[in-house]
């Protein structure tokens, strides 16, 4: 009996803890290649502020019960305001904040929107940035959109939309730093 007891004990902990959802993700955006863009050291002024109405990145859409929302472990601002201060020093800028020419980005939409059915799963991920670049005279705005749709069976794992993540934002870093339409606005 008491053996019995254990066992069900057991059952009963680890199907607990099978249907713990983590509360958060872990985004780890890395610096894309850089083409070099200018030959002298001009100085930019880069800002990065989080427009999104809302915090969390992750939306587990369940038919009929509340939706699961997870948010990040780190201020997505932040992580994107480091990628782009290194992408465009690496491409040849030096960054000051008090130069005239001037970049702000503003990270409008970073979500995954996941759809659980009984036979797998189907991920759609979606990230804007637009980005306002100044200068004395002129002002250039640009948007710039990656999406990407992930599909598989049995449930989502945390791991596999990170990894999808990261990359989707990692192939929209490198069109930033690297547009040359950007950078012949920021040379001017």
């Amino acid at each position: 009996m008491k053996r019995l007891f254990l066992m069900l004990t057991a059952a009963f902990t680890l199907s607990g803890c099978a249907n713990q959802m983590p509360s958060h993700i872990a985004l780890d955006p890395q610096l894309p290649l850089v083409q070099p863009q200018t030959l002298s050291l001009q100085e930019l002024a880069i800002e990065t502020i989080d427009t999104r109405a809302a915090n969390f990145i992750v939306r587990f859409n369940n038919e009929g019960d509340a939706a699961k929302l997870i948010s990040p472990s780190e201020a997505p601002r932040r992580q994107m305001d480091e990628v782009f201060r290194k992408g465009f020093t690496k491409a040849g800028y030096q960054i000051d904040p008090s130069a005239v020419q001037h970049i702000q980005f503003q990270l409008e939409q970073l979500l995954t929107d996941v759809n659980e059915s009984t036979f797998g799963f189907e991920a759609k991920s979606n990230i804007i940035i637009n980005v306002i670049a100044k200068n004395s005279t002129q002002e250039l705005t640009k948007r710039y959109t990656a999406r990407g749709t992930l599909k598989g069976p049995f449930n989502a794992d945390f791991a596999t939309l990170e990894l999808e993540i990261n990359k989707l934002l990692g192939q929209l870093s490198s069109d930033i730093v690297n547009d040359p339409e950007l950078n012949q606005f920021i040379q001017q």
